[in-house]
């Protein structure tokens, strides 16, 4: 870079300037001279213009940052996940820029309020649950650390759907987030552009001259991966990482002979089928169409993304391939990106002309695998036709991989042919991806203590046999900026007052709270900022549902996705137990309860759909029984999203984690709401197990079985003879035998019924219901008792440290990545 043009850059930089007075400007001059509007447009245009205004605070630390990277070349992770749930982007980047007032101030010079201006942001539709916003914290999290972390991911047209309830029923709605009428955080960086191939055949052949083994794979379809770059800054500590999201483009987009002749379909069938590979967030996978367009988004996610790694080593460092593992590591976040594996060979064999050995030596000391479900469907096992035929080349790689894989097997367990079926990554013509993730890995871990025990036990107990020290158990987090200071400024604010405002980039600093939570000040002025936030979420619910709530009542909170594991039914069934108490006069002692719902069933989940309606149906006839006002509501929220848990998580009370012990690998709605003093009630699962030593016995609801206990108890699960023995539950199973929720549409909940019947019901929802039940009666004396429930709840707040997810990097850095810093860390600025 010349001298003028820095010297233009940093009069640039100055005249930008974060006060409110500059900022103010900028606004204005985006809106009257970029987009011809006035203060009186529409709203969604008034964001736009301060966003560009406050991405222009970005831009110089960006730049910087990727300046240093390129000065000189230091180990760098690519994060490679097929979601990033970032959710809204203006106040988490006002906030960690430190521009949070002077924006407040500069819109108000405006005539305009901010917080009108931030719901006018869409919610980025990159991602559905707790994979892709763990995504999301970590990229954060590595930027406030200072390490250089590149999040690769997918530019999804839409997002999963947009979630309504008609009837009780679940209707998906197309979720097009990227009309805003623009996504202005995103730098379209075309230059960058890679060739993605699919289908056609191989050709082997051996060079006459130097006897080399070469493999040319001909006649495929090509589709062009377009960048898009989002910046993800750290909290105030200069360091702008980046989330690069990859847009599908045909290379011809209109083929003008065809449409010259009239066949006006066929002249753009090749660009629509090429945007189809980034158009939706999780195709419907029910169909085989459905599945191979999957199968399609992973491999264009994870050739797009080391095509683009490797092609910037060899800009910047040119073929110094001895160095390449030095200086890279590639974290696989779940299943999803496994062909990267795949893939990378084929770059080193087919491009670079590596021997097989050096290739796989390479490949296997530079890939990192996270896995972060024990569930069959989510560890993805493709045909061997579908391979073939979208991937040939890949499929050989992989066949070869296997081979050899099954002769180092054979070697180590001579007298065990049986090991050999056990480990392989190609089985009956099936491609097992977790396999090929865990054996092209140097690094495998789990996302709790006893996630990681269960797949070195159960999941892959025979890798573990064979790599014992490749496994590691490191728990999830989320960023305390988000999930606390942002979300619930009341309490940031009281926080800041008691321990000083180091907690923000330091949350262990909140064990400081500890004795306060024998303080009854401080519990009635935290239990005064909780009232609040209460509030505000019972004014959402009646603006969005036209249902009042109290928000005296205990906010019982269960908002993730909707699964069996999950078991909303079970806490379903709870609420027509304390209805039926209600309708037989059982209320003495009565804890008034506000029931939250909230969560998507994925499209092509039947019985998911089934519990959404379920759920509703029931929620409607219990707040509509004027038997129970004052005493239990029941609401769910539709269309659950990011921006949806900002409000909720501040208000929860009890935090719903009642998964089946041994089912949930960590979860991190469990964190969020704890972290603002909700109280979990939950199974010995993931990691409540954590949150539960963390606060102790007396400040966490538990119950149900462990899961040793589950194991055991499906080889003899007998679902009649508890209902038999349970005079309580069999009241409330006699509800839906009567079709009391559904009186005009009968048969509908049978199959829920047939479920909850089953002796093979893997979820043991009626195993866990007295145990349940006792516990919710434990949870409802505790908050009889203000002082006992917020000295807890203030517990739970002081406690959350060791679930941020700055804990959670730094010992993914320490264990598996050994990043070094390329500026100061925020947490050691405080």
């Amino acid at each position: 870079m010349g001298v003028k043009l820095e010297a233009i850059l940093a009069e640039l930089t100055e005249q930008t300037g974060n006060d409110a007075e500059r900022l103010a400007r900028d606004i204005a001059h985006y809106l009257f001279k970029t987009q011809g509007r006035t203060l009186a447009a529409p709203v969604e245009y008034l964001f736009e213009a301060v966003a560009w205004a406050v991405r222009d605070r970005v831009m110089p630390d960006w730049h910087a940052t990727w300046q240093r990277l390129k000065r000189q070349p230091t180990r760098r992770l690519y994060y490679l996940s097929m979601e990033f749930l970032i959710g809204r982007s203006l106040a988490a980047i006002a906030f960690n820029l430190d521009l949070a007032e002077p924006l407040r101030e500069a819109l108000l010079v405006l005539g305009k309020e901010i917080e009108a201006i931030e719901e006018a942001e869409r919610d980025a539709g990159l991602g559905n649950g707790g994979l892709g916003r763990l995504a999301a914290c970590f990229l954060e999290s590595a930027a406030t650390l200072a390490l250089p972390v590149m999040g690769y991911g997918l530019r999804y047209e839409y997002g999963m759907f947009r979630q309504a309830i008609r009837n009780g029923y679940q209707v998906e709605e197309p979720e097009r987030w990227l009309r805003q009428p623009a996504f202005p955080w995103e730098l379209e960086r075309r230059e960058y552009t890679r060739k993605i191939r699919f289908g056609g055949r191989t050709h082997h052949y051996i060079d006459p001259e130097t006897g080399r083994f070469y493999v040319h794979w001909d006649h495929a379809e090509v589709v062009l991966a377009v960048p898009y770059d989002i910046p993800v800054p750290g909290y105030r500590n200069g360091v702008v990482n980046t989330l690069r999201l990859w847009s599908a483009q045909a290379p011809n987009e209109f083929n003008l002979d065809k449409f010259n002749e009239g066949d006006y379909f066929e002249a753009v069938d090749a660009r629509i089928a090429a945007e189809n590979l980034t158009l939706v967030l999780y195709p419907n996978d029910a169909s085989v169409l459905g599945k191979e367009l999957r199968l399609r988004q992973q491999y264009f996610l994870v050739a797009a993304s080391l095509q683009d790694a490797v092609t910037q080593w060899l800009d910047h460092c040119g073929p110094e391939w001895h160095r390449f593992a030095e200086l890279h590591c590639f974290q696989l976040n779940d299943t999803h990106p496994a062909l990267a594996v795949a893939e990378l060979m084929r770059i080193l064999i087919d491009e670079h002309h590596f021997g097989w050995d050096e290739a796989w030596r390479l490949t296997t000391r530079v890939t990192a695998y996270t896995n972060h479900t024990l569930l069959p469907e989510a560890l993805e096992t493709w045909p061997g036709e579908m391979v073939r035929r979208i991937l040939p080349r890949h499929w050989e790689i992989i066949v070869e991989i296997d081979r050899r894989f099954r002769f180092s097997i054979q070697l180590r367990w001579p007298d065990e042919p049986s090991r050999q079926e056990r480990l392989a990554i190609v089985s009956s013509d099936r491609v097992r991806m977790a396999h090929l993730a865990v054996h092209g890995s140097f690094a495998v871990n789990g996302v709790s203590r006893l996630h990681t025990d269960l797949l070195v036990t159960t999941l892959f107990p025979d890798f573990a046999e064979l790599s014992p020290g490749k496994f590691t158990a490191i728990t999830n987090g989320v960023t305390p900026r988000r999930w606390l200071a942002l979300c619930n400024p009341g309490l940031k604010t009281l926080l800041d007052e008691a321990v000083g405002s180091g907690w923000v980039t330091d949350l262990d600093r909140l064990t400081a709270l500890l004795p306060l939570s024998q303080d009854a000040a401080f519990r009635e002025r935290f239990a005064a900022v909780k009232r609040e936030n209460k509030v505000k979420l019972a004014q959402q619910i009646a603006h969005e549902g036209g249902i009042k709530v109290d928000p005296a009542a205990l906010f019982d909170v269960q908002v993730k996705r909707i699964h069996e594991y999950k078991r909303q039914l079970l806490n379903a069934l709870h609420v027509i137990h304390l209805y039926d108490r209600i309708k037989h006069g059982e209320t003495d002692g009565w804890t008034p309860r506000v029931v939250i719902f909230g969560g998507k069933a994925a499209p092509g989940y039947a019985f998911a759909k089934l519990i959404v309606k379920f759920l509703n149906n029931v929620a409607e006839v219990i707040t509509k029984d004027p038997q129970t006002e004052g005493l239990l509501q029941v609401v769910f929220l539709p269309d659950y999203r990011v921006s949806a848990m900002e409000k909720i998580a501040p208000a929860a009370d009890l935090s719903e984690q009642i998964s089946t012990a041994g089912a949930e690998a960590s979860g991190t709605g469990n964190m969020k709401l704890m972290m603002n003093g909700a109280i979990t009630i939950g199974t010995y699962d993931g990691a409540n197990i954590e949150i539960l030593e963390a606060v102790g016995e007396a400040h966490f609801f538990r119950f149900g079985l462990l899961a040793d206990e589950v194991q055991a108890r499906r080889t003899d699960y007998d679902p009649i003879a508890i209902v038999q023995q349970d005079g309580a539950l069999a009241r409330v199973i006699g509800y839906l035998q009567r079709e009391f929720f559904n009186p005009f549409e009968p048969g509908i909940f049978q199959p829920i019924l047939d479920r909850l019947f089953s002796p093979n019901d893997p979820w043991l929802v009626l195993a866990d219901f007295a145990s349940y039940r006792a516990a919710q009666e434990a949870a409802a004396a505790h908050y009889r008792a203000p002082a006992r429930w917020f000295e807890s709840a203030v517990r739970n707040v002081a406690m959350s440290g060791r679930f941020s997810s700055d804990r959670t990097l730094i010992e993914y850095n320490q264990r598996i990545w050994h990043l070094a810093a390329i500026g100061e860390p925020a947490r050691s600025a405080t």
